[in-house]
């Protein structure tokens, strides 16, 4: 006997392209990551496929979380390349993040690909770093030896290794936050408009 496969819910252009899977619905490996509340959405899309939530979400939390590496370097590395690959999800969760460790307006503006103005980076450690990102995400192809040579003036070779990780990982993250069409917060949403930064665009943003 065939039997039938379910057919997929009909969603619009603007859901999420896939079941979020809620604390009702979370697999019995899974329960655990709903008990505090909503995970937020990367957590319930992965919820999909518990074997690939388990191994993911332990690598995203050491390239991401906190480190030997300040927060600040890390937060440079995560917006940067999330703005330079469009991934709205990522662009505003993060600016939300690096305003409260301290980036101001024209800082977050340089970091969400807005402006130019990376004169507003004025220590050359963040600066360096900020001219690296732009290297591994902004471009294919070997990096030129210059980004590599001036970001180890100031950083050994370890916080090298693991902002480069930050970047990988964070392209992982933009690449499937995007496709899945994952929705923003409407805290974040809220603390963006308060910031009267709810205005970014991917350019070409199709959602």
């Amino acid at each position: 006997m065939t039997v039938p496969l379910a057919v997929p819910t009909v969603r619009s252009a603007s859901a999420p392209a896939v079941q979020l899977i809620t604390a009702e619905d979370a697999p019995l490996l899974l329960r655990d990551l709903f008990t505090g509340g909503d995970p937020g959405p990367i957590v319930a899309a992965l919820a999909q496929v518990p074997e690939l939530c388990l191994a993911t979400l332990p690598f995203i939390g050491a390239a991401l979380g906190p480190s030997w590496v300040p927060i600040r370097l890390k937060e440079i590395a995560i917006l940067r390349t999330s703005a330079l690959l469009g991934c709205r999800y990522c662009v505003d969760a993060h600016t939300v993040v690096a305003y409260d460790v301290g980036f101001d307006a024209d800082q977050l503006g340089t970091l969400r690909a807005e402006s130019t103005n990376a004169a507003s980076f004025r220590d050359p450690t963040e600066a360096a770093v900020l001219r690296w990102v732009d290297q591994v995400a902004g471009r294919t192809g070997p990096l030129e030896r210059a980004a590599a040579t001036e970001l180890g003036r100031f950083l050994p070779d370890h916080a090298i290794v693991e902002l480069t990780v930050t970047v990988g990982a964070t392209m992982f993250l933009n690449r499937f936050a995007t496709a899945l069409r994952l929705p923003s917060s409407a805290e974040t949403l809220a603390k963006l408009a308060a910031l009267g930064m709810d205005r970014w665009n991917a350019g070409g943003d199709a959602s």
